[in-house]
């Protein structure tokens, strides 16, 4: 307690008159300051050790929050400014995101339906809301078109399915995939940009058979459905950019694998206080079983 004292007065005044003061000496002060650093040293050494732990671990995709959100599940305790520097002094980068391109085709003569979310993208049960939307990803072969289903309570990917086309039939077997796997009760609104592929009659009816309500985003607005564009930047980011895929079935095999291995399990969201989709819905259903 007497040499923190003595540092935390010994910019006011000299360390030679506080020692005296505290009745200690200066070189005792001063080796204890130096051991304080060294320790403050080797602790930083260690805990740079369990960030580039992290940062392999979760594919090089986490910055500074998402590591230090994953620090304290591990039960390392320190502080996020602290993480930062950290990270800034090791030279540890997180892959950057590259701009997103739409895919859409809305020049038909197809109905659109009325846009039911109007940018409200917080619902309070899983299978209220889901989010529809189509990428693209290059390959030696040609582009690989991937459709996907999010549903919006936990940002989960629900369905997909990848193909070398764009026609309806992409987007309704990654439906019957997100219906197989979550059986979603009557009233589940279904919200997608205004192509053709989601305004046809066949993914109208599927809908319909469903006992989902169909939304459409405004006009050329892809703020409607931004979480769904969110997951395909972070997939490409996270994923896609640097890869040289040989053909579709490889580029297939790597984004199921990132989906159902990554993104659903472990990616941790800002969004669901940083916890996966997987453990965001596990944990909200134990809380709900639990009231």
């Amino acid at each position: 307690m007497k040499h923190a004292f003595i540092h935390m007065q010994s910019g006011q005044y000299p360390v030679a008159l506080l020692c005296k003061v505290m009745g200690v000496s200066r070189s005792g002060y001063y080796a204890s300051r130096w051991r304080k650093s060294s320790q403050r040293a080797v602790d930083n050494e260690k805990l740079v050790a369990q960030i580039r732990t992290i940062h392999h671990a979760k594919r090089q995709v986490y910055g500074s929050p998402r590591i230090h959100a994953e620090l304290v599940k591990q039960g390392v305790f320190c502080g996020k400014n602290r993480v930062a520097r950290l990270i800034q002094q090791a030279g540890i980068r997180a892959k950057t995101k590259r701009k997103y391109q739409v895919t859409t085709d809305s020049r038909h003569h197809l109905p659109v339906k009325e846009n039911l979310l109007n940018r409200n993208f917080e619902t309070t049960a899983p299978n209220r809301v889901w989010v529809a939307d189509i990428s693209y990803i290059s390959t030696h072969e040609g582009w690989l078109y991937l459709a996907a289903i999010l549903d919006l309570y936990s940002r989960r990917v629900v369905g997909w399915h990848m193909a070398a086309h764009m026609r309806t039939e992409l987007v309704t077997r990654a439906l019957e995939m997100a219906v197989k796997q979550r059986r979603p009760e009557p009233g589940l609104i279904h919200h997608s940009d205004r192509g053709s592929q989601y305004a046809s009659e066949a993914y109208q009816n599927a809908l319909i058979e469903n006992g989902m309500l169909s939304s459409m985003s405004g006009k050329g607005d892809c703020w409607d459905k931004a979480p769904m564009e969110s997951f395909f930047k972070t997939l490409k980011s996270e994923q896609v950019v640097g890869q040289k895929y040989r053909s579709r079935e490889e580029a297939r095999g790597s984004i199921s694998e990132y989906i159902m291995g990554f993104y659903n399990p472990e990616r941790l969201q800002n969004a669901l206080g940083y916890q996966s989709p997987n453990e965001y819905e596990q944990t909200q259903s134990i809380c709900t079983w639990v009231a």
